[in-house]
């Protein structure tokens, strides 16, 4: 992958087909089980060589990145904690960074986790750093717990507080619309009020299920913070109704911590359909029909 500006790379949006909370550690983070996949919305991310570190952000969502401080960019952090790994070089390198926001902020599908697994990846090829496997996860979950899943950008059985992962092979043949009514909710929020609400935690089954079978995920599985995140920002409530009114739609979830929330079909037709059923019905709503990236 080269740009004519540099090097590039894609950062494919992470989608939870299900939620469940298991538990919960001492130091405060949540226990999960849940299946990730990656959708062909992605951000875009290219690097150039240059004297010192910089960061530009530009496309449709950048501007919900404006006045974030650079400590708290995970473009930047994770190309910071990469050059601390490289200390021994006997000199600094540098990078000119261009990202171009295309996936929603602060929405439930791993924008900015996919951020910063793509610029750990783009910035070793740039640098020409060679790392062990589990070196570069280690550095991924010091960056956020949808990292080191983020780096692998493929279909994944995920536990623990996100470190641990299976594969589970190809992408489905589906076709995903997804949806965000542009609100921004905040995921500490959601989990305090989750917590508030006493509801308890899921059984912990070890697998992932018939995962994918739609019948299955509709039936056996659901997001265990779609009812919290529905009492901070009631829309998501409204946006679940309209996909589940769509004809030909298998499965209507939240993702994450929301707001985005997702339809599945049985094929990108059909998703793409149903695209235009929403937009024309909803035009102040952000809606993208699609597939799941193809990792190179």
């Amino acid at each position: 992958m080269s740009a004519d500006d540099g090097l590039e790379i894609w950062a494919p949006a992470k989608i939870n087909l299900y939620l469940r909370l298991t538990g919960k550690r001492a130091d405060g983070y949540h226990l999960l089980n849940s299946v990730f996949v990656f959708a062909d919305l992605a951000d875009h991310l290219t690097a150039k060589p240059a004297n010192g570190l910089s960061l530009e952000t530009k496309g449709p969502w950048a501007g919900a990145l404006a006045g974030e401080a650079d400590s708290d960019n995970l473009v930047l952090r994770a190309a910071r904690l990469l050059l601390a790994e490289m200390q021994c070089s006997a000199s600094v390198p540098g990078a000119h960074l261009t990202l171009t926001k295309n996936i929603p902020v602060a929405a439930g599908i791993g924008g900015g986790s996919a951020d910063a697994a793509a610029a750990l990846k783009l910035l070793m090829r740039l640098w020409g750093v060679i790392l062990p496997d589990k070196r570069l996860m280690v550095l991924a979950e010091e960056l956020g717990a949808d990292v080191p899943s983020c780096l692998v950008s493929r279909p994944v059985h995920v536990r623990g507080t996100g470190e641990l992962m299976t594969p589970l092979g190809d992408n489905p043949d589906w076709g995903i619309l997804l949806v965000n009514p542009r609100v921004a909710v905040s995921t500490a929020q959601i989990f305090k009020t989750y917590g508030q609400e006493g509801a308890g935690f899921s059984h912990d089954d070890t697998g992932p299920g018939d995962w994918r079978d739609l019948d299955w995920l509709s039936r056996q599985s659901r997001n265990d913070l779609e009812a919290p995140a529905m009492k901070i920002a009631p829309v998501i409530g409204s946006v679940l109704a309209a996909l589940r009114s769509l004809q030909s739609c298998r499965l209507v979830r939240m993702s994450g911590s929301g707001a985005t929330c997702f339809a599945l079909f049985d094929d990108k037709d059909q998703a793409q359909r149903a695209e235009k059923v929403i937009s024309s019905q909803y035009p102040q709503w952000w809606c993208r029909a699609g597939g799941f990236h193809e990792p190179d």
